[in-house]
């Protein structure tokens, strides 16, 4: 049954607009950024139409890029592996145990909320020595732990872990108010029914709330890896990449190059590199989601 009354014609006429201006914000850009990684450009002056060179030079000699793609996906590996489960076991929990729940998924939302430059300026007090009121460091001495105190964020083996703690704690109660939101939508009844069978618990939480939950989960999960990809504003308020790179990132190896050391051409092959490790990843995920819920449905 031919449910819409109006020809196809019309339709393109009303989706145009928008998909050209779609097509101006999103790919537009893309297709610049590609163009000008293959630019020698300093982003004011004439450029020089170089070809691959950018991208070779990406790939093959700079000592600085590929150790930053790893910490990018290690902190998408801590989001993902760390982060999304535990907030789904904090918003079960809620879901189960608390019956005013509006004050307490507020109160883990708060972080997320609040200004990039206000957390960093926070964690940095909290990471700092103890002799300058460091919280974690006096802490750890009144405990006696003083082989425990540590420089946290100059200390090129520690601070890209310090950066991951802050970045859990800041999107947690994000990703609790997601997929507590998911559990709440499923009907009761479901559960109810299982009760009686005699699932309940973490039991119907297994058989009903996992796969009823996967494509909010999903969306946890494409949010949480993609947020990680583009990780900048909270490494460049903290560290500004250092101590000696130790927390550069794609996005702040980018940003270096492009407005510090005037590479704007070669900045652009960066960007154009995490702009396509962004779709893939969209894809793959969501292909692997694909599946997981055909199994469960």
């Amino acid at each position: 049954m031919k449910v819409l009354k109006v020809s196809g014609w019309t339709i393109a006429a009303f989706v145009l607009p928008c998909l050209l201006l779609y097509v101006c914000l999103v790919f537009l850009p893309i297709i610049v950024s590609v163009y000008n990684g293959m630019l020698q450009w300093n982003g004011i002056g004439t450029s020089k139409f170089i070809g691959l060179a950018n991208f070779t030079k990406m790939f093959t000699d700079d000592p600085v890029f590929w150790p930053a793609v790893g910490r990018t996906f290690l902190l998408a590996g801590f989001s993902m592996l760390v982060q999304l489960p535990l907030a789904l076991f904090v918003a079960i929990l809620i879901s189960r145990y608390v019956r005013r729940t509006s004050f307490l998924v507020s109160s883990y939302f708060l972080p997320v909320i609040l200004s990039v430059a206000v957390i960093g300026q926070l964690w940095k007090t909290i990471y700092n020595p103890a002799s300058m009121g460091g919280m974690i460091n006096q802490i750890l001495v009144k405990l006696g732990l003083d082989s425990w105190t540590h420089s946290w964020l100059t200390e090129p083996k520690i601070a890209i872990y310090a950066i991951i703690i802050v970045g859990l704690w800041q999107y947690l109660g994000y990703h609790i108010l997601i997929q507590f939101t998911g559990i709440q939508n499923i009907p009761a009844d479901i559960y109810e029914a299982a009760k009686i069978d005699g699932a309940e618990g973490f039991k119907a939480d297994r058989y009903i709330t996992l796969p009823l939950i996967v494509p909010i989960f999903k969306i946890s999960v494409v949010l949480s890896f993609i947020g990680s990809l583009q990780s900048f504003d909270l490494i460049m308020v903290m560290t500004g990449g250092g101590p000696a790179h130790a927390t550069d990132v794609i996005a702040s190896v980018m940003y270096n190059m492009s407005f510090l050391s005037m590479k704007y051409g070669y900045g652009s092959a960066i960007a154009s590199f995490l702009v396509v490790v962004c779709l893939l990843a969209t894809v793959i995920i969501n292909f692997l989601f694909n599946r997981l819920d055909k199994r469960f449905s």
